[in-house]
């Protein structure tokens, strides 16, 4: 290598330390798992979404979106707020790692709710089990996984009241849910590990371009296995599957009650929210 050429030798990869990752637990509700199978990543996942927001209040306060894994512990874990895929698929690839498992970090283009093709803005994550492959993803709102799903094409898989399904569209692989006796189109993906790089660069294009969704609209996101709650601006959707979707306005004075008990989002007193 002659001197001065810059090395482009695998970057560490982030792991929690031990403090940050007994506080992530705590804060997801979640014991520790005595190994790194699929039973544990099955109760980690389902316990993070349930636990931890979907939220972009802070691109709609303008702050920026962080992505080093301090700032990840300090909002998500000890700060008790949520965030969007970046920071969610960043937060538990890390404490995953701490765990054991072997995880790749992944980049897609969503195709729910758009009606162009989008840039590579999702990120989700590929977590590789003894004698199988699974996608990750805690990062997706209100339609995100609830517990991974084995990367195999033409499945179904089951959660709740929810299916989902993985087809191959050439090299892509989209992740699909049923919609009534349809199935919509998530997003799509390769199986390209993305760099660190590459996430900033994405992560730094949906908190800051004009044409953003998350720019344009404020939303908190949360998804059980009993009901997926979603605020978008000034509506609340509850979904408890097969259909059953009911949508209403916000009043005024219920924002801190409805973001703190169905939202699990408990923001400080008097915090103004930044609504249209």
């Amino acid at each position: 290598m002659h001197a001065g050429t810059p090395s482009h030798a695998t970057p560490p990869v982030s792991t929690l330390a031990p403090a940050d990752l007994d506080a992530y637990l705590r804060r997801i509700g979640c014991g520790r798992p005595g190994r790194a199978d699929l039973a544990a990543l099955r109760a980690l996942h389902t316990a993070h979404v349930g636990a931890i927001p979907f939220e972009n209040l802070d691109v709609r306060w303008g702050r920026g979106v962080a992505l080093d894994l301090p700032a990840l512990v300090a909002k998500l874990v000890r700060g008790g707020r949520g965030g969007y895929c970046f920071e969610h698929n960043g937060l538990f690839a890390a404490a995953l790692r701490a765990l054991g498992f072997a995880v790749t970090p992944l980049g897609a283009r969503v195709r729910y709710g758009a009606t162009r093709v989008l840039p590579r803005t999702h990120h989700l994550l590929l977590v590789d089990l003894p004698g199988e492959r699974c996608v990750v993803d805690v990062g997706f709102g209100a339609q995100t996984l609830l517990e991974p799903v084995p990367l195999r094409a033409d499945r179904t898989f089951a959660q709740a009241a929810w299916r989902y399904r993985l087809v191959r569209e050439d090299a892509l692989w989209v992740l699909r849910i049923a919609e009534g006796d349809a199935w919509t189109d998530l997003y799509a993906f390769t199986l390209e590990p993305q760099a660190q790089a590459d996430l900033e660069m994405a992560n730094w294009y949906v908190s800051t371009h004009p044409a953003s969704r998350f720019v344009r609209t404020l939303t908190v996101q949360r998804a059980t296995p009993q009901a997926r709650h979603l605020v978008r601006d000034r509506e609340y959707t509850i979904d408890r599957g097969g259909g059953n979707v009911v949508t209403r306005a916000i009043a005024d004075d219920e924002w801190p009650a409805l973001l703190r008990d169905a939202l699990a989002l408990d923001l400080a007193p008097g915090t103004p929210l930044p609504l249209p």
